[in-house]
């Protein structure tokens, strides 16, 4: 009896411990987000953080629709954006498994109509963005107007491609949309059904769906944007570019728990094509880029990150796991101009004390300083002056589009904070060929928010990689 109470009682300390933990985490999560809500004026939000298969905390905070003043909650169904991507690609990976398609297989064998130049782009180049085929979300197509999937096929052939595939790396949705289109042609169904039938409904994700204006969808919030200091409705898109396969979902945060839980149980793929989803693609010139097959694959400080962020018709999402201490944290927001993949990272700060965000450093970690400070390195990043400044790879990798994207993200900034160097210790990181030995940090603040920049160097102190995200 003795011994039965005292082994009783030492389980019950190290839960009680377990417990208090997670209360006084909640609390911490619980002041910081009602502080985000405030200062990003973002109506509602929904966070759930997971610890391996437990949940730590799943709730929701401000308001989903803010005419009918209905509070946001854990069951609050968002739309995804391209957060939806994940999604896609674990479908096309199981049909893959199935024989019904090939990942090394040129598209147009699903794609006959298409050009002569598509010989040559397989499905994995769509998967992880290789493809060169532009962005239909760059003005290319009308999204007041409805298209039939065969009439975005044919816009997707006419338009020029950016290089040649798997020679560079680009984001690009209509490579995702053209997935959606192989996936009915060789199943004969829709993606949309075939993900309810085959994800949805055999991971109890029991409000994940295509979006649907028509539809009675209970629980679903309102999309917001701001123009100024003013809050607006999210701007209308034709009905039928809200069901492509590069991100058109409605998901809860409890869905998302479930389909965090189910990938790491093997419930939705084999442990190989897991690792296939996880690692990074290879370009032509035999160097890797941080993306896989709908996941984004980087770092937080210098700890492995995997996830994926969304951004359309006034939501924005985060979806970010930490393999090595099992924790994902999910933020789902109902504003164009929310910063949630900034909350997420936050949130894991609070969790870990090593995972502490560059924008959330209160002073610079310790370690070397770089030879040229931060905001002047990505000023001539931006500039192109910077070939004595990286390695080869990385020079030749930044072209007219992403130096354009760094002068877009550097602007308006009238700040900078030094945050410091540490070295990458935690697992072997490579970037355009070559191994990096430190990563540096610093903020930039803007007026309103501002901009967290990470670069990577390599041992004697030439650019791999530089990374930003707004907070």
């Amino acid at each position: 009896m003795r011994r039965a109470l005292t082994l009783a009682l030492a389980t019950l300390a190290p839960m009680r411990a377990l417990a208090a933990q997670d209360g006084a985490t909640r609390a911490a999560v619980d002041r910081f987000v009602r502080q985000e809500l405030a200062r990003q004026r973002i109506p509602g939000v929904s966070v759930a953080v997971l610890r391996g298969d437990r949940i730590v905390l799943m709730r929701g905070w401000g308001e989903a629709n803010v005419e009918l003043r209905a509070p946001a909650t854990d069951s609050t169904v968002y739309q995804s954006g391209s957060l939806g991507k994940q999604f896609t690609a674990a479908l096309v990976l199981q049909l893959a498994a199935e024989g019904k398609l090939g990942l090394d297989q040129p598209i147009r064998r699903y794609l006959a109509e298409g050009p002569p130049a598509w010989d040559s782009i397989t499905v994995r180049h769509l998967l992880t963005h290789t493809s060169g085929i532009p962005d239909y979300t760059d003005s290319v197509v009308d999204l007041r107007r409805d298209y039939t999937e065969a009439e975005l096929v044919r816009v997707a052939a006419g338009l020029r491609p950016l290089f040649r595939p798997g020679e560079h790396w680009r984001y690009s949705n209509t490579g995702y949309v053209l997935l959606g289109v192989i996936i009915r042609r060789v199943t004969g169904t829709f993606y949309g059904d075939l993900l309810r039938r085959r994800i949805f409904l055999p991971l109890g994700m029991r409000s994940a769906r295509i979006i649907s204006e028509a539809d009675i969808v209970p629980n679903r919030a309102a999309g917001y944007r701001l123009s100024g200091d003013t809050l607006l409705n999210q701007e209308w898109v034709a009905p039928m570019l809200n069901t492509t396969a590069d991100g058109s979902l409605y998901l809860t945060v409890r869905d998302l728990a479930r389909w965090v839980m189910g990938w790491d149980a093997g419930a939705v793929l084999s442990a190989r094509d897991r690792d296939q989803a996880w690692t990074p693609v290879r370009l032509e010139d035999g160097t890797s880029y941080p993306y896989g097959f709908g996941w984004e694959l980087n770092e937080l400080r210098t700890v492995r990150r995997i996830g994926h962020t969304g951004s359309w018709q006034g939501f924005r999402t985060a979806l970010e796991r930490f393999p090595a201490s099992g924790l994902t944290v999910i933020v789902l927001a109902n504003l164009a101009e929310a910063h949630p993949e900034a909350m997420a990272l936050a949130i894991a700060g609070l969790l870990d004390s090593a995972q502490v965000p560059p924008h959330r450093l209160e002073r610079p970690v310790s370690g070397s300083r770089p030879p040229v400070p931060l905001e002047t390195l990505l000023g001539r990043l931006a500039d192109g002056a910077d070939s004595a400044l990286t390695v080869p790879a990385l020079h030749g990798f930044l072209g007219d589009a992403e130096r354009s994207d760094w002068r877009e993200a550097l602007a308006g900034i009238v700040r900078w904070t030094a945050l410091g160097c540490e070295r990458a210790r935690d697992h072997p990181i490579e970037r355009h060929g070559a191994s990096v030995a430190w990563i540096c940090y610093a903020r930039g603040e803007r007026r309103r928010g501002g901009m967290a920049a990470s670069v990577l160097f390599t041992a004697d102190w030439r650019v791999a990689d530089a990374e930003a995200y707004d907070y």
